[in-house]
């Protein structure tokens, strides 16, 4: 049998609670003061670089619409490869609905190393529902730590007219904070299941990533079905 928490009478569970909310409640005050540290960061201003949408050249300020803030995030791309990145289309296919982010005035893109033709298909492969944009022709990705046979990550950009600056960068597990998938893994009771937490002795754990989707998973589950096989 798998281990469990113990059992306990109701006034010492509600005890116990209280102590872990208050170190959760002592977290989120942290939080909070790094996203006010965050704002309070310098920028950089960036050049006026030309990417590749679906309709052809698209300019980097191009890529916010009609809102002056964009977050973009850098998806890992193997050329040839049939399936890329698992953890990049894990983490992006999270995301299906974004009307209440131009709320805030902002866009969340995507953008690859992969040629637009071949992104634009592992997108609609993978059931994706952003919108995915090339740098494969710009030294774009590589000035902001995302160029080819580099790692996956987050920007984050404010414009002003034309001009566009980049105000803040993440990557590993940085862009975790992000997503709702581990949020809401790491709630439950066995968390992630990885060898590499700290579990109590006999919860079921497992080495890092095996229980993450494939990307041939998501396919199969969100995926075009007429490109299968």
């Amino acid at each position: 049998m798998t281990a469990r928490p113990p059992v306990v009478d109701t006034q010492t569970w509600e005890r116990e609670l209280a102590a872990l909310r208050a170190r959760e409640k002592a977290a989120t005050r942290e939080l909070d003061a790094i996203a006010a540290q965050r704002r309070r960061l310098p920028m950089v201003e960036m050049p006026d670089y030309v990417l590749e949408g679906p309709d052809g050249p698209v300019r980097l300020v191009d890529l916010f619409g009609d809102q002056d803030q964009l977050i973009v995030y850098h998806h890992m791309w193997e050329d040839g490869a049939r399936w890329q990145c698992g953890g990049c289309t894990s983490f992006t296919t999270q995301f299906t609905r974004f009307a209440g982010l131009a709320k805030f005035g902002a866009r969340f893109v995507i953008v690859t190393q992969g040629p637009i033709a071949d992104a634009l298909a592992y997108r609609d492969e993978v059931g994706n529902r952003m919108e995915w944009y090339s740098t494969a022709g710009s030294a774009f990705g590589a000035d902001v730590g995302a160029g080819p046979k580099e790692g996956f990550g987050v920007n984050v950009f404010l414009r002003d007219g034309d001009r566009v600056y980049r105000t803040w960068h993440t990557n590993g597990r940085g862009v975790e904070q992000l997503g709702h998938l581990f949020a809401l893994v790491d709630v439950l009771p066995y968390g992630r299941r990885e060898e590499w937490q700290d579990s109590p002795e006999g919860w079921p754990q497992g080495p890092a990533y095996a229980g993450w989707m494939g990307s041939d998973e998501i396919a199969a589950a969100y995926g075009d079905a007429t490109r299968a096989g």
